[in-house]
């Protein structure tokens, strides 16, 4: 089933985009990438995606702006924040604005995993539960 779930990755880095699509294309997701939010919601215009891995901080649209697009166009889409700065309040905000899961850069290939991971089974209850509403 994970090969039915799209993650779009948007992250001003090159590099962290490529690591992400690595690591989680292993697990079996299809991987969309987006080199920053503006770009991130071209995407989604075009694409089903189930779960976004954004940064915080990148370039023309930060990660707060696409949070709040993406909770107000694109409901049940699954938002992980990645953050460098392990600042709590930056956390907190991303939180209460609705990101689902977040992970403080840097972080290990199995941390990544285990934000994902969440987010998929918390994805497929929501669904399961949608589903069993509409019978």
């Amino acid at each position: 089933m994970k090969n039915e779930v799209t993650i779009l990755v948007v992250d001003d880095e090159e590099m962290m985009r490529d690591l992400l699509t690595k690591i989680l294309s292993r697990e079996g997701y299809k991987i969309i990438t987006a080199y920053d939010g503006v770009n991130a919601l071209e995407v989604l215009g075009k694409e089903k995606v189930d779960i976004v891995i954004s940064d915080m901080k990148m370039p023309n649209m930060n990660g707060f702006e696409l949070l709040k697009n993406i909770k107000a166009d694109y409901e049940g889409t699954s938002i992980i924040i990645m953050t460098a700065y392990g600042d709590t309040y930056t956390v907190k905000d991303a939180l209460l604005l609705g990101a689902d899961e977040y992970i403080t850069k840097p972080f290990k290939s199995y941390e990544i995993s285990l934000v994902v991971e969440r987010a998929y089974w918390r994805l497929l209850s929501t669904e399961n539960g949608n589903s069993q509403t509409a019978q």
